[in-house]
């Protein structure tokens, strides 16, 4: 075997002990000193981590973390974007840009109906030559009546 193929098996090796390993790697370890020497590397490492006592909290550590907790939430945020830390404030901003949103949509839509409206209206428009002109469209049986009736007036 090569001896980077060994050396991804090394931790496993150590951890497990060399009993646990296959024979081919017990092999490589007896034959190659390189591999033997990372091998007795690793096993001084992890006893020493065996040996090694994390060291206890000074008594007034948590006394002291609670203060700097505190001094830290009380603290103003900074920034121009720091309002948005609050989740109320940052709802209410939510809420006025949809409405806004929303009312500038309506606001389109409705301007499309005036538009149209409008065209409607403009035609609508007594005095107007186009609406006149529609005007006498429709009622030109009425108007030729009272031109009849203009014409009997005058001969009486």
């Amino acid at each position: 075997m090569k001896c980077i193929k060994i050396r991804e098996q090394l931790m496993d090796v150590v951890l497990s002990g060399p009993e646990s390993a296959s024979p081919e790697v017990q092999q490589h370890l007896c034959d190659c000193a390189a591999c033997a020497e990372e091998m007795n590397s690793f096993r001084k490492t992890m006893a020493l981590l065996d040996e090694w006592q994390a060291p206890e909290p000074s008594p007034y550590f948590s006394s002291r973390l609670r203060a700097r907790v505190r001094e830290e939430a009380s603290r103003q945020p900074s920034g121009w974007l720091a309002w948005l830390r609050r989740p109320v404030v940052a709802a209410a901003a939510m809420v006025m840009i949809g409405v806004g949103v929303s009312l500038l949509e309506v606001g389109n839509f409705k301007g499309r109906d005036t538009i149209a409206s409008n065209d409607v209206a403009v035609r609508n428009i007594p005095g107007n030559a186009v609406s006149d002109l529609q005007y006498l469209d429709k009622n030109a049986d009425l108007f030729s009546e009272f031109d009849a009736l203009d014409g009997q007036s005058s001969t009486e």
